[in-house]
């Protein structure tokens, strides 16, 4: 089987292909003055390419109102050495230096960075206080807490989170230990995991009522690999355990960043990439779906730049969201584009 013919590997980090991206006509860009706070891209320079300050900056100043972002771990620039537990505050470190240069001015009016959210092993229960403790140190004053993913999945084909072994990462008492001195310094967790573990963040989220939880991708919902042509059970099952969650008023849910794991089309196929209106009809019944369970005042929007950026450019991406929302009132717009995030993540 050639390579082109091989199906492609979801679930993995590819080097977005700027020649096709070109390919879509340039679209006008919907409500461009509508205020945006992108609540989760990241910074590296690695394999899948370098996307730091110069990168982001060249995707924000393409048309849409980005008055601010935040930063969201990616196992970036990690101390190279000392103990194990802090290395992760290298991360902390390297994204407040790209914060304070965005502060300055120089570089326009967004503010990047404006909240830090970084890792850190919640496992090790009451000894993780000391490495969130650097991290606020850290941050300057913009480190608002931890993502810590949990997904995993049997099948070698999903590609699981970071360091996962096996399920269960949210039941086990020494991370919800972990996690309750989190919550004791004010900081907020962002959940990660795919649509069969739903269950574990919905029994953590009513075990730790008074933690601030912002759950990441739409609540993760798998579209290849073993889930392949079973998208109505996929939805059915994920709407199900994501109706349970919304009860929780202490969950929040991020809009987007379904391009590497719903796999809604093959962007390493398509001979052009897919228009807004086209990523729109891909992703309306779960985006809708999160809208009306959680309300406006409890969703925020990410573009998870630059991984979607395998599939859709950062025009193409907001144009999609933007689509989706055209139905609500201008203060449902507000909430769900920047005033959700400025109060989940305390941005001022």
């Amino acid at each position: 089987m050639s390579a082109d013919t091989q199906p492609t590997k979801y679930g993995r980090i590819y080097p977005p292909d700027d020649a096709w991206l070109a390919k879509l006509p340039p679209e006008p860009i919907i409500d461009p003055d509508l205020p945006i706070i992108d609540t989760h891209h990241h910074l590296w320079q690695r394999d899948a390419g370098r996307y730091l300050l110069d990168e982001l900056l060249a995707d924000i100043r393409t048309g849409h109102n980005i008055v601010a972002t935040v930063f969201v771990e990616c196992h970036s620039h990690y101390r190279a050495g000392g103990p194990e537990p802090m290395r992760p505050v290298g991360e902390t470190e390297f994204v407040a230096g790209i914060a304070a240069m965005s502060d300055s001015g120089i570089y326009g009016p967004t503010r990047v960075a404006a909240g830090i959210v970084g890792t850190a092993d919640l496992t090790l229960g009451d000894w993780v206080e000391p490495v969130l403790e650097a991290h606020i140190r850290a941050g300057g004053g913009r480190f608002r807490g931890v993502r810590h993913a949990a997904g995993w999945d049997a099948s070698d084909v999903i590609g699981n989170s970071h360091a996962m072994t096996g399920p269960g990462l949210y039941m086990r008492p020494e991370f919800r230990a972990g996690l309750a001195r989190l919550t004791s310094l004010g900081l907020s967790l962002d959940a990660w995991l795919f649509h069969p573990q739903l269950a574990d963040v919905v029994d953590l989220a009513r075990a730790f009522p008074a933690t601030n939880i912002i759950m990441g991708h739409c609540g993760g919902p798998l579209g290849y690999g073993p889930y392949t042509g079973k998208n109505d059970e996929v939805f059915a099952f994920w709407k199900r355990h994501i109706t349970e969650l919304a009860k929780c008023q202490n969950v929040s849910m991020k809009l987007g960043g379904m391009m590497m794991r719903l796999a809604a089309y093959d962007y390493k196929k398509l001979p052009r990439p897919p228009s807004s209106a086209e990523i729109a009809d891909y992703w309306r019944p779960y985006v809708q779906t999160c809208i009306e369970l959680f309300g406006p005042d409890r969703c925020l929007v990410e573009s998870n730049f630059p991984v979607e950026k395998m599939g859709a450019s950062y025009v193409t991406l907001w144009n999609a969201l933007k689509r989706i929302a055209a139905g609500a009132s201008e203060s449902e717009k507000q909430a769900m584009f920047n005033g959700t995030a400025r109060r989940v993540y305390r941005l001022g």
